[in-house]
């Protein structure tokens, strides 16, 4: 196994990232919304935290990314920023924010860079939006592109299965992403296509390359906090590896206190006044 060198930093920006991918270091990303979470994966040494608009599914139970709005976005947002000291902080522009017009998606990054004190923004899509990503990044907005499975876009291919696998949607996806590169984009996500083709646009690219279900041979990984805690049980992609599992675990101690109540043994004399 090859020894990488290790990139220091008492805080971690897009540059940093950039001297990682640089050095071979791989670059850690998981999703926060709330102080307490971020504060815990900002102190365990995480590289970045994403603040997702996964938060519409595992915050607020909706079935789908599209319905949180730009300002649930930047009341998560803030809530992170709250609790790091040293990761990079990335927000996703949610759904209708900056789809179809530059305007609009500036407007939206300002707010949220304004507002959240976040370090960065995120947004799906290639060639189609990439009026959008000109237009952020000429404000000094940093923008990480969002390629392969694209959760907004579930309407429009109607399933969550592997991008990419055919031979001109994988052309597509390379040129994406070389146009989202050569427009200024910091990093670059992949999520959800076949690991040969990653690697692939990993190492064509000067750019980091941050993989969910994209294989080994990318530039770094994310995946959403609450999958990999094992507070969400029902969701099993073959991508994801659970570290805890949490649902058993808080449902447990909950069941404990429940029952501990209602027998009269918490609280004791000890936990009282």
């Amino acid at each position: 196994m090859s020894v990488h060198k290790k990139v220091e930093a008492k805080r971690i920006t897009t540059h940093t990232i950039q001297a990682m991918k640089n050095v071979g270091e791989k670059i850690t990303m998981l999703t926060a919304y709330d102080f307490s979470m971020a504060r815990i994966l900002d102190a365990a040494g995480i590289d970045m935290i994403l603040v997702g608009d996964s938060a519409s599914n595992v915050m607020a139970g909706h079935e789908t990314t599209l319905p949180i709005t730009l300002d649930q976005m930047i009341y998560h947002a803030c809530s992170v920023v709250r609790g790091i000291k040293r990761c990079l902080v990335v927000v996703d522009l949610p759904f209708g924010s900056y789809q179809g017009n530059s305007k609009k998606a500036l407007a939206s990054a300002i707010r949220i860079m304004k507002e959240s004190g976040a370090h960065a923004i995120k947004l799906e899509g290639g060639d189609e939006v990439l009026d959008s990503v000109e237009r952020i990044l000429s404000a000094g907005v940093p923008v990480m592109g969002h390629l392969g499975l694209t959760p907004q876009s579930i309407y429009k291919f109607g399933t969550y299965t592997v991008r990419a696998k055919e031979e001109a949607e994988a052309a597509k996806l390379i040129a994406d992403a070389k146009k989202l590169q050569k427009a200024g984009c910091f990093a670059l996500v992949l999520e959800k296509i076949p690991a040969e083709l990653a690697k692939k646009v990993a190492e064509s690219l000067d750019i980091p390359v941050i993989g969910i279900g994209a294989g080994n041979d990318v530039d770094g990984q994310v995946l959403v906090v609450h999958d990999m805690l094992g507070i969400t049980h029902e969701f099993n992609p073959r991508f994801l590896r659970r570290y805890l599992n949490l649902y058993d675990e808080i449902k447990g101690a909950v069941n404990q206190y429940v029952d501990d109540v209602k027998s009269r043994d918490f609280p004791n004399e000890k936990e009282q006044y």
